[in-house]
């Protein structure tokens, strides 16, 4: 293609391998490689069964998403560079079939493993078995493929939390990923959930104990392979393609901003004085896609070379802190700001939200914004001969909010030299297509429409309802204001009463 960009020529004619491709990053890269890289041949995506669903019916409903529209439009035959392959990180060997696994073999170019359980309590073995031992798995597939020539590991920025500064590199832990296999493999459930606590360590969960551990097995075990780590940060919404501020889950901040928008989370266990380090999936994506061409380039050039030396695995951590922090208070500011302008219409009540950065102030604002009017409110509809609901569903936000206060009360100091080697070295081509430079980023005009996404994807609020819903939001303020006023008086009384017994 004489037409297309050094990244574009990179992928044309590859056979893409994606783990991962269901989930929220996996679809912005499937949809980001077909509509750019027209030349790629295919692309192959790991799939299981799920909730009863074949991997038939979950690609079709993959595919049906408003992300995908464009792609519809701009590439109408896509789905014939699709192809399923029936698989499971949590089973030995990816559960791959002869045929299947003979197939990738022969096939296959270029891998993104970005398959993860991403959830924080998830159990230790189940943890180990799909971010750990599925990534060997994923890796001995690669040692077996005959053109592969770049393979990139999807990683977190907080794999390596239990430091204060993370650099570019490999860091060495007090636990081998063989070793914490091997003593699962002689536990029961039991024993493991008991003795989970002491392996964690200086690790807040699971989760990014093992994408540690993953790393370390990348390091150790990958030998001669064309392989890199990429570490994103916390990954929120698109910034502008294919579609503006797509989103498709409440993990993290936009779990909290879902919360306070909706009138139900009021209190947090926050720092607002340190970065919060968010980054948009599509410019996340973007930073990619364009390091699994620079593992290859490197690993061309190693090859190439005289003298040669060990190939040193790159690794990219994909942050914003670096070169355009934000910091937890900022992004709440901005958030609060363009929440007034676009709230949301299932609002059950006003906006009223404070951060702390003492656990035990945030736990007695818990106590009081929560807990109490959680359980008058129950007793309210206890008493209309209804089932009481307020009190677990706060138990459910609170253990939310316990699991991410980690990430908003601590800071790392991070480099990512190699990320902003990656753009200065893009052509201005590339640099148009393959957007990712965070320095740029206008993160006012990225949170005002991060607002309205929330409202369109995640609640399925059209913005054309917005009117009504700033109707509703200001009955909800004056509610507020009559509670707090009568809340107010209350307590003046009670003080009043408590002076005249003094007296």
């Amino acid at each position: 293609m004489s037409s297309s960009t050094v990244v574009q020529n990179f992928y044309e004619g590859a056979n893409i391998f994606i783990t991962g491709g269901t989930g929220f990053m996996g679809k912005v890269l499937i949809d980001k490689l077909l509509r750019t890289c027209p030349g790629i041949e295919n692309i192959y995506l790991l799939i299981r069964k799920k909730k009863g669903k074949d991997i038939h019916t979950r690609i079709e409903e993959l595919f049906d998403d408003p992300l995908f529209e464009k792609l519809r439009e701009s590439v109408p035959k896509f789905r014939h560079k699709i192809v399923t392959v029936a698989g499971d990180c949590s089973i030995a060997g990816l559960g791959l079939s002869l045929t299947d696994r003979q197939t990738l073999v022969s096939t296959i170019s270029i891998i993104f493993h970005a398959a993860a359980t991403i959830k924080f309590d998830e159990s230790l073995k189940l943890a180990v078995d799909i971010n750990v031992h599925g990534t060997k798995d994923v890796i001995q597939l690669g040692k077996e493929m005959k053109n592969l020539k770049s393979f990139i590991h999807v990683s977190t920025a907080y794999s390596n939390c239990h430091l204060n500064s993370v650099k570019e590199k490999f860091y060495d832990y007090p636990i081998g990923y063989d070793h914490l296999e091997n003593i699962i493999s002689k536990l029961d459930d039991r024993a493991i959930e008991e003795i989970t606590p002491k392996i964690l360590c200086k690790w807040p969960n699971t989760y990014t104990l093992t994408k540690a551990l993953a790393e370390d097995l990348v390091r150790n075990y990958s030998g001669d392979l064309p392989i890199g780590v990429f570490r994103p940060a916390i990954v929120t919404s698109t910034f502008q393609e294919p579609v503006v501020a797509w989103i498709d889950n409440l993990y993290g901040p936009t779990g909290v901003v879902a919360g306070a928008g909706s009138g139900v989370l009021r209190t947090m266990h926050c720092n607002k004085n340190i970065n919060a380090n968010i980054v948009p999936v599509d410019m996340t994506v973007n930073a990619l896609i364009v390091s699994a061409y620079d593992v290859a380039t490197k690993k061309g050039l190693q090859n190439v070379e005289t003298n040669e030396k060990p190939y040193e695995i790159p690794i990219y951590n994909y942050v914003s802190s670096v070169q355009n922090p934000l910091t937890w208070g900022k992004f709440t500011d901005l958030n609060v700001k363009h929440g007034f302008k676009y709230p949301f219409s299932s609002a059950i009540w006003y906006m009223c939200f404070f951060m702390h950065k003492s656990f035990y102030m945030n736990k007695l604002y818990t106590i009081f914004l929560h807990i109490i009017p959680a359980l008058l409110i129950d007793f309210i509809i206890l008493c209309c001969a209804k089932k009481p609901k307020l009190l677990k569903t706060y138990k459910k936000i609170h253990k939310f909010a316990n699991v991410i206060s980690f990430f908003c009360t601590n800071e790392w100091t991070f480099t990512n030299d190699n990320v902003q080697s990656l753009w200065l070295n893009l052509s201005n081509e590339d640099k148009k297509l393959f957007y990712f430079d965070m320095q740029s980023l206008d993160w006012e005009e990225y949170i005002k429409e991060y607002m309205k996404g929330m409202r369109v994807y995640l609640f399925k609020d059209e913005l054309s309802n917005a009117e009504q819903a700033r109707k509703k939001w200001r009955r909800l303020y004056w509610m507020h204001q009559f509670v707090k006023l009568t809340l107010l008086s209350a307590l003046i009384y009670l003080l009043y009463l408590l002076y005249r017994t003094i007296i």
